[in-house]
């Protein structure tokens, strides 16, 4: 029962801070231009509901520069100060609403990984599919960037056997908390994620 009032919750508040954030979209894409120039948004192949693939929409918060060799340069290379700023701050992840508002994502789930992960899932961490990703989840407020990827699996599928109503307004919760005191943005001294290499 809680399935569908959780889709109805999504698409009513997204809209809701669709329209009200209107005006600070605008700044920050202001500033964005003005730091870094274009593209303004960040977008990439992630996967969704039931393995599906959708792309997913961010705020830019590195440059495109590349090396002698015409290699991108890594990620704490790219990164500006407002780049920084933005992702301590989950201001980059605003763009997302709009996955929301299209059904492609939820406020709460497992968060979504880049399409080409998919492959790469044992049984068990493909439960993480059986529900729509989220903005934040369960294992974000459990360290988010600082946990590993087996620990990270093991809070996304113990989430969808246990998701409920009150779950989720304590992972919302706990997210503000998270939020304001700029826990577990980056693992270790690295700008995202290590990549995962399967089982």
């Amino acid at each position: 029962m809680y399935k569908y009032f959780k889709n109805l919750l999504d698409y009513t508040f997204s809209a809701i801070l669709f329209i009200l954030l209107c005006p600070l979209f605008l700044i920050l894409i202001l500033l964005i231009f003005l730091n870094m120039g274009r593209p303004i948004f960040f977008s990439q192949k992630r996967g969704g509901l039931n393995n599906t693939v959708f792309r997913i929409y961010k705020f830019r918060t590195m440059t495109n520069k590349y090396d002698q060799f015409g290699e991108l340069l890594p990620d704490n290379k790219r990164i500006t100060k407002f780049g920084s700023f933005l992702r301590e701050s989950s201001l980059d992840e605003l763009p997302t609403l709009l996955n929301v508002l299209k059904g492609d994502m939820s406020f709460i789930g497992p968060r979504p990984f880049i399409s080409k992960y998919l492959t790469l899932y044992n049984n068990f961490q493909k439960k993480r599919h059986l529900i729509k990703p989220g903005i934040t989840g369960w294992a974000q407020i459990s360290g988010r960037n600082k946990i590993s990827w087996e620990e990270k699996f093991e809070l996304d599928v113990w989430y969808v056997k246990n998701y409920s109503f009150l779950l989720d307004l304590k992972i919302l919760l706990l997210t503000f908390i998270k939020v304001i005191k700029k826990e577990g943005v980056n693992q270790d001294q690295q700008t995202t994620m290590n990549e995962f290499k399967g089982n």
